[in-house]
């Protein structure tokens, strides 16, 4: 065979793989969107079930109804796989890091405005682009470091954080993007060597094992049917949710994926407005409107533009 026709043939290749590769981010996107939706529902949920019930049982309500739901589903005798794990410690320092995200949250938003908490939490996709390059060698590109920026703009526009002095509670929030940065990137790498089922296990398995033993003194027994009932909501949206997060991170780079965060905005918004009544103002939407544009480019960069 001559070298010209080589060539084309190989040329044909490359485009071949270029377009799996797109394809394969594009999923990795959709993934993440499905996540951050389930994971609105579940903060909706909590909302409404921390009128009447402690921050540690609702925390604990959400893992453990989601480890049931996880054994139910891939129990050790028809998923074996789900049981094992070729890096234990790198999945316990992940569960903790879940764990940690969690909690940090709760003790921040005792002290912080939920804007304020907000506004520093969806500072989490510049965390994770800065970390993936010297860890995952998965870089970031000007042009998604500008879409990041923006998407975060809109996310300010909507929050409009105080600008009153640093209250404590930002280093608790600070101390949640850290661990939730570090679970991302444990996510990325971890899918590399072991299955979804074994991290769905583990994720919630140690923080339902960090906080049983806490509940007889802070369990407050639900008032009414509609209440038992919400609670598995936030087991079953958290486990589904973190489902399609591990599949977002197995599908594409972290810096890719980890900018849709802020598309929780947007269903936020709306779950505040059905359920709360949270009538949407002039900088919700204008907000909402900004990042709905960034995570569009994101989407037509990793699709339909080189690199």
């Amino acid at each position: 065979m001559s070298l010209a026709a080589e060539e084309p043939e190989d040329a044909l290749a490359l485009a071949a793989a270029a377009r799996r590769e797109r394809a394969r981010r594009l999923k990795g996107i959709g993934f993440m969107c499905l996540a951050v939706a389930l994971f609105s529902v579940l903060d909706g949920s909590a909302k409404w079930l921390g009128r009447d019930l402690p921050a540690l049982q609702i925390t604990f309500a959400r893992y453990a109804v989601a480890l049931v739901l996880i054994v139910v589903a891939l129990n050790p005798l028809t998923v074996e796989r789900a049981w094992s794990t070729r890096r234990p410690w790198m999945q316990g320092a992940r569960g903790l890091a879940l764990f940690g995200s969690t909690m940090f949250n709760f003790m921040a938003i005792r002290t912080l405005q939920l804007s304020e908490a907000m506004s520093i939490i969806f500072a989490t996709p510049f965390l994770i682009a800065a970390l993936s390059g010297p860890i995952l060698g998965e870089r970031s590109d000007w042009r998604r470091w500008v879409a990041i920026a923006v998407g975060f703009t809109g996310v300010l526009i909507v929050t409009r954080p105080g600008a009153e002095g640093v209250n404590p509670g930002v280093f608790w929030s600070v101390a949640g993007v850290c661990c939730y940065a570090v679970y991302a990137i444990l996510t990325r790498i971890l899918t590399r060597v072991d299955s979804t089922a074994s991290m769905l296990v583990i994720s919630a398995l140690i923080p339902t094992v960090v906080l049983a033993p806490l509940m007889p003194a802070t369990w407050v027994w639900p008032k009414d049917l509609l209440t038992w009932t919400v609670m598995p909501v936030l087991g079953i949206t958290g486990a589904v949710g973190h489902f399609f997060l591990i599949k977002a991170y197995a599908q594409a780079p972290a810096p890719v994926v980890a900018p849709f965060i802020y598309t929780q905005i947007v269903w936020s918004t709306l779950i505040g407005f059905v359920v709360f009544a949270e009538i949407p103002v002039l900088n919700t939407i204008v907000g909402a409107g900004v990042v709905i544009g960034s995570g569009l480019y994101l989407i037509w960069r990793e699709t339909g533009a080189k690199a």
